[in-house]
């Protein structure tokens, strides 16, 4: 299963975690980083088991499971620019008084009041998930969606996907790992994207010349596709075009 799927299928307990456990592993839902049970592994001048190790990991490559959601699109977390400001402070310890004196808004009043607000937003999101598990049970009719990447950006109706769509596409689009044509409308150019990323290395760094010469076993058109894959938030770059990565 990709990351993608797993970091959208997991309980609220694991993702407030951070991992999951598989048979063999313990697997960061935020990076895919696998942490193989059954080895003690040495940090500075300590040795820890599988599981604490991996919370080692999340807190030097994440900060915390917070730090990490909190930079999500807004389109992924449902909060506003505003709303995101006030949880990073609260998360931060910081009383109402403080909190508006470093916002500059209103008074504590005004501070007490948003933290109802998100509230309401918790209660509201809770009763819908609630809701979303119950009709599971009985909607027969409801379509396979495809996930929505964990970075995508503008979050519309491009990403409403079945897996029905997406198999055609594929097929129509695709000769075996060959694109045939680069489709023009947006849903389509997405699926086709998502088909080339299962080509690029997760894990790997590369230099310009390597991520065009991968692009462009799949499609002649690498600079094309390299933009889209960016613009779509499924890879990152350095400024200087030097070094391409998968955005995790």
């Amino acid at each position: 299963m990709e990351l993608s799927d797993l970091f959208f299928s997991v309980s609220v307990e694991e993702l407030k975690r951070g991992y999951i456990e598989e048979k063999n592993d313990y697997v960061c839902l935020l990076c895919g980083e696998r942490i193989e049970k059954g080895i003690i592994y040495p940090y500075e001048v300590l040795l820890y088991e599988a599981e604490k190790y991996m919370n080692i990991h999340i807190r030097d490559a994440h900060v915390s499971v917070f730090d990490y959601l909190i930079t999500l699109d807004k389109k992924m977390t449902g909060l506003t620019d505003h709303q995101n400001k006030l949880l990073h402070l609260f998360y931060q310890g910081k009383s109402d008084v403080e909190v508006q004196q470093e916002l500059e808004i209103g008074s504590a009043s005004t501070i007490r009041h948003h933290r109802f607000v998100l509230k309401e937003k918790e209660r509201q999101a809770k009763t819908l998930l609630a809701l979303m598990e119950l009709l599971k049970e009985k909607d027969a009719h409801a379509p396979s969606f495809m996930p929505v990447h964990k970075h995508a950006k503008m979050v519309d109706d491009r990403y409403n996907i079945t897996e029905e769509e997406q198999n055609k596409a594929i097929s129509k689009y695709f000769l075996g790992t060959k694109l045939l044509k680069f489709p023009l409308k947006e849903k389509q150019r997405l699926i086709v994207l998502r088909e080339i990323m299962n080509h690029i290395d997760k894990e790997k760094v590369y230099t310009e010349k390597e991520i065009n010469e991968t692009i462009k076993t799949i499609y002649e058109d690498y600079v094309w596709i390299r933009r889209y894959l960016i613009e779509y938030g499924f890879l990152d770059r350095k400024a200087d075009g030097s070094s391409y990565w998968v955005k995790k």
